[in-house]
């Protein structure tokens, strides 16, 4: 009997994918977490409208989802002042990493990202045969200068830089970054994945012009619009660029009930302010129980707060284990020194004094061991 004849490249990948699911994690426990604080999704929730305009979707949903996204592309539109032939709307930016890697990236063409950065576009770079080249951070931020230097030494097609920064929450003013692009390589393309911006202080987006053929911002209604499940991303660059990504994007991925939400959810920054000030509220919180514990809290710009357990990444996984052994999802950088630390994502009372009550055990059990 014969089986699929798989491509050399395929041959040569791990059958794994970046994250380990919460969901998984349960089923191996065999039972559920008290606090899901690992994901970085927004616990806070969507806009009552979102929720509204998706329901309503789904009495549709035997249509498919109009493959232009075009109600959400001008609205995003009219929200950043461009026009809709600067924006592409794609199956979160996760989907939308993926498309760009497709057009850029073939076998050994090399990219540049940071050590123990967020993890999904190293796992599209490899499905497509690039060569990853990584550089560490610097003061628990992704170094620019050491970026761009990397990239001129290894002639990288994409360098790879979240403002601001997921797994430690720390993040560059937009000024320093568009000053920064005079040192970017010609025939580079910096992908900046803004992810979380929405959560960071007044200036932290880079003031680049959509027209500007070096960069491809990419945002997402995962964080703080909390539509994490709906997946819907969006990116920002030269509509030469945007025009590409329909030689090979799923031109029916975004389903109805998705853009309908999303579309909703953009109308209603009453609720976005709102979910933003709880978000800052729990950052707070979570750094209060930090302190109370004997650690430190990281500066965050996000919905999360990296804590850093004060020993080295051996320390800070038995810290995890110790929660999750009580029921509370958490998960840790996974290069070194950044592994130091556990990442904590905001959320209501009810979760974070659940993750309160578990720290002191976990630290003590840690400690033993």
């Amino acid at each position: 009997m014969t089986g699929p004849r798989y491509t050399p490249l395929a041959h040569s990948l791990p059958a794994t994918v970046p994250f380990v699911g919460p969901e998984t994690q349960e089923r191996a426990r065999g039972q559920g977490f008290a606090a899901r604080l690992g994901a970085n999704e927004n616990i806070f929730g969507p806009s009552p409208k979102a929720l509204a305009a998706m329901a309503q979707a789904a009495a549709e949903i035997w249509k498919y989802g109009d493959p232009e996204s075009h109600d959400l592309r001008h609205a995003l539109a009219a929200h950043h002042g461009i026009s809709p032939a600067h924006i592409i709307v794609g199956e979160g930016i996760d989907g939308l990493l993926g498309y760009l890697v497709r057009l850029l990236v073939g076998a050994g063409d090399a990219v540049v990202t940071s050590l123990g950065a967020y993890p999904t576009f190293n796992y599209h770079v490899a499905g497509f045969g690039g060569v990853i080249h990584r550089v560490p951070y610097k003061d628990d931020r992704e170094d620019i200068e050491a970026l761009f230097a990397k990239a001129a030494d290894v002639d990288a097609k994409i360098v790879y830089l979240a403002n601001p920064d997921n797994p430690m929450g720390s993040w560059h003013k937009g000024a320093d970054i568009a000053a920064a692009l005079d040192r970017l390589p010609a025939g580079c393309l910096l992908l900046l994945d803004e992810a979380y911006v929405e959560c960071a202080p007044q200036g932290t987006a880079a003031p680049v012009s959509a027209d500007d053929m070096r960069v491809i911002r990419m945002r997402t209604f995962s964080k703080a619009y909390a539509m994490a499940g709906a997946r819907v991303g969006y990116a920002i660059t030269h509509p030469e660029l945007i025009a590409a990504f329909n030689k090979v994007r799923n031109h029916f991925g975004m389903n109805r009930a998705a853009q309908a939400g999303a579309l909703a959810a953009l109308q209603d920054q009453a609720w976005l302010a709102e979910v933003l000030a709880q978000i800052e509220a729990a950052r707070v919180r979570i750094a209060e129980i930090a302190v109370e514990n004997g650690l430190t809290a990281l500066p965050s710009a996000t919905n999360f707060v990296a804590i850093d357990c004060g020993q080295d990444g051996r320390f800070a996984k038995a810290v995890l284990d110790g929660l999750v052994d009580q029921g509370i999802f958490v998960r840790m950088p996974f290069a070194d020194p950044q592994n130091r630390c556990i990442r904590v994502s905001c959320g209501p009372a009810r979760e974070l004094n659940a993750f309160a009550a578990a720290l002191p055990q976990a630290l003590a059990t840690a400690r033993a061991g």
